[in-house]
């Protein structure tokens, strides 16, 4: 999976499932993906924030980009506080939040890198992260090719993907090469939520101030793999 800020529940669900994960950082950044933002909620209504980027372009690897500048991170932090401050696990979470907000290193990749290993730790998820542009493979290939070789690589018997990606992968290729496809196919619990109307799909931050570690841990594993063959057309997450 590229490297996502903050993201929401599925991507940690999606690691927690493996025992290795690889952060695609070699691959081209993504305009108006969720690399760099993501949504919270403000006064009870969704909001998105965003990590201002220098020369970010669809031309450029993700990790040859860099965050701009340092002024968003007190407008950021201040939107936690007024939208959380009240929140159960706010004493809890602040100081981790304060970690991964006010990291000093520019280079976007090393950023998220850190909120997701202090995320991690705190979920006590103890899978193996790595970055893409440290693993040996032929940078020429494309598509699935060059998640096999990935895949080979890492001598991997499983490969999971979103069920997003369930028309992008061909399960008999996979199988061909001695790799098993599999489809994370996950359940996104309703919770305790500072909105009228239940909003799902928030950056996992809106979890971790409104849920305590035990239940968010639980929801961790509020999943299913499938077989391609298995998956109904309804459990496609685009």
């Amino acid at each position: 999976m590229q490297p996502y800020f903050m993201p929401y529940l599925g991507y940690w669900q999606h690691m927690a499932s493996t025992d290795e994960y690889v952060l695609y950082d070699d691959v081209n950044y993504i305009k108006k993906g969720w690399i760099n933002r993501n949504r919270i909620l403000a006064l009870g209504k969704e909001k998105m924030f965003t990590i201002p980027l220098s020369r970010a372009s669809q031309n450029r690897k993700i990790n040859s980009i860099y965050l701009a500048n340092d002024a968003y991170k007190e407008n950021l932090y201040k939107d936690l506080y007024h939208s959380y401050h009240k929140c159960s696990m706010w004493n809890s979470v602040n100081q981790l939040m304060e970690s991964i907000i006010f990291y000093e290193d520019k280079h976007l990749v090393s950023y998220i890198l850190n909120s997701i290993t202090v995320i991690a730790d705190y979920l006590d998820i103890d899978t193996h992260i790595i970055l893409s542009s440290n693993i040996e493979k032929d940078n020429e290939l494309k598509g699935q090719d060059k998640i096999l070789s990935i895949c080979k690589n890492l001598n991997a018997s499983t490969y999971i993907n979103p069920s997003g990606g369930f028309y992008l992968y061909d399960e008999e290729l996979f199988l061909d090469n001695g790799i098993e496809l599999k489809f994370i196919v996950p359940e996104f619990p309703k919770y305790s939520q500072e909105a009228k109307d239940f909003i799902p799909g928030l950056s996992i931050i809106d979890l971790l101030f409104n849920v305590n570690k035990k239940e968010l841990k639980d929801m961790l594993n509020k999943y299913q793999l499938k077989r391609k063959c298995d998956i109904e057309i309804g459990e496609i997450n685009e």
